[in-house]
């Protein structure tokens, strides 16, 4: 029988510091609990959580091992005080089939850090021609479909993947982007774009799709699930769709929540990103929808990348940010510190509605007694300076180089097992 004990720790945050024993894998007391022979976590009052879920992560794995591996980004989504990661299926070959998704539930299985849950692509390549084997790879237990990197365009087929999705019990995650309206688009349509002479990326690009796509769903009755929105109109859109009953769900990225537009005058491919980085009017309605439930979750849409291929000019570089290991303390310094939410409310953001729109039953659940013990401790007290070369993944492509943020994960518990401890990944 393996026991750990939590000695000293606040759940959310709340009240005076208490004991959180763990047995097997489930919370068996919380309280004063005698510690002898269990392996101890000195809390000294931090505040424990549920453990995170990504709906949006990138390993690279298989293709890209050059970038990322399963094993690398189960390393950092650990640190990062995640349990559970969706691997999105942009891989090399695509995970549009019951082979690839299988090789990587598999590895996730191996490493053994986190729960690693493969994204099955919604058409064959990504390509956005026909469906990919939805049937057979949920069969296999996937969850989540996306062709992200890709919009699904054709209003046909994103009917016909709706329609499937519903009968699956499955969710189609859209990549939500109007690539009539994005060729050769480098930037966010607007004043620094145009200064710099980069292809203007218009919001519309993002709303029309994500209202098309509501419109959609709402018919097919089924749950559709928006990635990385990005635009204070797409927010609009989601309220609208929310108050008509459509089955709509959406993240929003990190940096999406802190960075603006303003970013593209250091010319540095590092905040290269797609959807682009958007304005500061478009951060605020961000935060503002993410805290009345508008937007359901936060998703870090980790995307590590080789060094050629960001340090490299703006129009070659390769879009995408590091994003598991400061996703927790740019939430806080956006929206806990603001006053947005609540430690909570980072549960929430962070851990229950990602689950809960995943299906997982096992994760972003209640600390109580009897829940599953899959859990992430922070020290809200803490400051650190984010260096990309010191981060768990192979690549350091992070925007955040050099600043100094709140807030860290102290450890991460996936079934009662330490993953993550001060900074350092159980061996």
């Amino acid at each position: 029988m393996t026991t750990l004990v939590l000695k000293g720790v606040r759940p959310y945050g709340e009240g005076d510091p208490v004991d959180v024993l763990v047995r097997d894998g489930v919370i068996a007391a919380i309280g004063t609990v005698d510690g002898a022979d269990a392996e101890i976590v000195d809390g000294a009052g931090a505040i424990l959580l549920p453990g995170f879920v990504d709906l949006h992560t990138h390993l690279r794995e298989p293709g890209r091992e050059d970038t990322e591996t399963i094993a690398t980004g189960s390393a950092a989504a650990a640190l990062g005080g995640y349990t559970a990661v969706f691997a999105m299926a942009n891989t090399d070959p695509v995970a549009d089939n019951a082979v690839v998704v299988g090789h990587v539930a598999r590895r996730g299985r191996e490493v053994g850090l986190v729960d690693v849950h493969p994204v099955g692509a919604v058409t064959v390549g990504l390509k956005g021609e026909r469906l990919a084997e939805l049937g057979t790879m949920a069969r296999t237990g996937v969850r989540v479909f996306s062709d992200d990197g890709h919009c699904v365009h054709d209003p046909l087929i994103m009917r016909r993947a709706l329609e499937y999705s519903k009968a699956l019990g499955v969710v189609i995650a859209q990549h939500a982007e109007e690539p009539r309206l994005t060729v050769g688009a480098q930037a966010h349509e607007g004043e620094h774009a145009a200064r710099l002479g980069l292809a203007g990326w218009p919001a519309a690009a993002e709303e029309s799709i994500v209202a098309r796509d509501c419109l959609l769903a709402l018919h097919a009755g089924a749950k559709l699930h928006v990635c990385h929105v990005s635009t204070a109109g797409t927010a609009d859109v989601l309220a609208w769709a929310k108050a008509r009953g459509t089955t709509v769900s959406a993240e929003v990225t990190p940096h999406h929540l802190l960075l603006t537009d303003e970013r593209l005058d250091s010319y540095d491919p590092v905040n290269k990103v797609n959807p682009p980085l958007r304005t500061a009017a478009d951060v605020e309605k961000l935060r503002l929808a993410l805290a009345d439930g508008t937007i359901d979750c936060v998703a870090t849409d980790h995307a590590p990348h080789a060094v050629q291929d960001k340090d490299c000019e703006w129009s070659a570089a390769r879009p995408g940010m590091l994003g598991l290991q400061t996703a927790l303390s740019i939430v806080v310094e956006t929206m806990v510190a603001t006053g947005l939410l609540d430690w909570r409310g980072v549960a929430r953001v962070l851990s229950e509605r990602p689950a809960a729109i995943a299906g997982l039953a096992d994760q972003g659940r209640p600390i109580a007694v009897g829940e599953p013990a899959n859990l992430a401790l922070v020290d809200p007290d803490a400051r650190w300076t984010v260096r990309g070369a010191e981060l768990a993944s192979i690549a350091a492509n992070t925007p955040f180089e050099g600043m100094e943020l709140p807030a860290r994960v102290v450890a991460t518990v996936l079934r009662g097992k330490v993953t993550a401890r001060d900074g350092q990944v159980a061996g």
